[in-house]
């Protein structure tokens, strides 16, 4: 199983070189919010509309080191969700399997980058 996470390619880059990630969320949420690959879209359009330099990290959920859970969010809901899943401690950086660039549109917004479509 695999769940995504939108950073900062920085934050990203400074984390490989730690071992670990703790992202903007761990020290003052208690967790890393982290999406399904049909919240993706939502949650950036949310949340990070017009930013650049961002990037789309994909964890395999079995090598994860600290407790995954889904739960349902603390802000506002997006339409159509209920549960999100939430990392409980830092993120081992081998857990992520793979990453994409998570630039958007002309217009700001987001959409699932190129080689992601087919997973939906």
């Amino acid at each position: 199983m695999t769940v995504y996470h939108i950073t900062r390619r920085e934050t990203w880059e400074q984390a490989q070189a730690a071992g670990e990630y703790r992202g903007d969320t761990l020290d003052t949420d208690g967790f890393i919010h982290c999406s399904t690959i049909r919240q993706i879209a939502a949650v950036a359009n949310s949340y990070y509309s017009g930013q650049h330099g961002l990037v789309l990290l994909c964890i395999n959920t079995h090598k994860l080191q600290a407790e995954l859970r889904y739960e349902a969010p603390a802000g506002p809901a997006i339409e159509g969700e209920n549960l999100f899943p939430h990392i409980y401690g830092p993120l081992n950086v081998d857990a992520v399997t793979a990453m994409f660039d998570f630039e958007p549109g002309p217009d700001g917004s987001f959409t699932l980058p190129e080689g992601m479509i087919g997973l939906l």
